[in-house]
């Protein structure tokens, strides 16, 4: 089968090729997938680069979400049959014709919802979701979050407005609040103005944050850390800065908040397969009723996957860039 193959880690567009690989085999508990639409993720470039918390044997197949139908199941698979559509995340290899996952992390994709949409509703959608819980907030409160123009930081706000909860989401550039007022976001404040931080106390008024979301890192982290209310938590959900965390030690201790990491490939992996059941039907519910929007790019053929990862395009982008064998 072809697949999009690196045989060392180093820059995606330098080290990814279209090549042959053998045919998966399910093991007992897995299915295979005929893949339709396979996103190109953030976290799978820094896979590929070697720079992410896995790290295939190589050669590898990139990629780790899709949308696909089901051809063979394993022995002891019971409730997924050949010929179902079906979406699936945290996996691997996904950049191929056909790729193996576990059927515990195979979910059934109505027809009601389109391609683009279904093969990328687990991954970001469910790691959005799956933070807007682990913040513990309830309807009416505040969270705010930097790289807001992110394809989680579109998500969460979305969920997070379905649910009442209200968020302030900070963006580097007046085109991303076009992007981000065009799906419906609120609250949207660039941090390029001098008066930044004014405009965010203005919009809560005499509210107070409860949680804060740095995908950034460096000094972002206490920008984010000074706007947060007493006893708020502040989540590290990536370092796109590439700098750790700065944080002032009197804001940590005279607002008694709390700082965790938030990973959620691994939340995804080890949550009950029927709380996951139930976060899924969310987004589909979601999806369905036009509260999720979740904007392509562009779509390419797996043959042009050294473009499709490249950094003109990924720079770029204002939606997700798919991959189609």
């Amino acid at each position: 089968m072809r697949s999009a193959i690196h045989n060392s880690f180093g820059k995606p567009s330098d080290v990814l090729s279209v090549g042959d690989s053998p045919m998966p085999q399910p093991a007992a508990n897995e299915v295979r997938i005929k893949t339709i639409l396979s996103p190109i993720h953030n976290h799978d470039l820094l896979t590929v680069s070697g720079q992410y918390g896995y790290k295939p044997e190589m050669p590898a197949i990139g990629g780790s979400e899709a949308l696909g139908i089901i051809d063979a199941v394993g022995d002891d698979v019971t409730d997924l049959s050949v010929g179902q559509r079906v979406a699936c995340a945290s996996v691997h290899e996904t950049w191929a014709e056909y790729f193996v996952a576990p059927a515990s992390m195979v979910f059934n994709m109505p027809d009601t919802i389109e391609d683009e949409l279904a093969a990328q509703l687990i991954a970001m959608p469910l790691s959005a979701l799956m933070l807007l819980e682990f913040l513990e907030v309830d309807s009416g409160q505040w969270i705010i979050h930097n790289a807001a123009n992110g394809a989680v930081g579109k998500t969460l706000a979305m969920l997070a407005a379905a649910r009442g909860v209200n968020t302030i989401n900070l963006v580097r550039s007046k085109d991303a609040i076009e992007e981000l007022t065009s799906l419906g976001i609120k609250n949207n404040v660039v941090t390029a103005d001098d008066n930044w931080k004014d405009q965010v106390r203005a919009i809560i008024g005499d509210d107070k944050i409860t949680a804060a979301v740095d995908s950034v890192g460096g000094e972002s982290s206490n920008e984010l850390l000074s706007l947060l209310g007493s006893k708020g938590t502040l989540v590290s959900f990536g370092i796109m800065s590439g700098k750790p965390m700065a944080l002032d030690a009197g804001s940590l201790i005279f607002k008694q908040a709390v700082v965790k990491g938030f990973w959620g490939s691994k939340t995804s992996q080890e949550m009950d397969l029927e709380n996951k059941q139930r976060l899924i039907d969310e987004l589909l519910e979601r999806a369905s009723n036009g509260d999720l929007k979740l904007p392509i790019e562009d779509i390419y053929s797996l043959d042009d996957i050294t473009t499709a990862v490249s950094g003109k395009v990924q720079s770029s982008k204002k939606g997700k860039v798919i991959l189609k064998p």
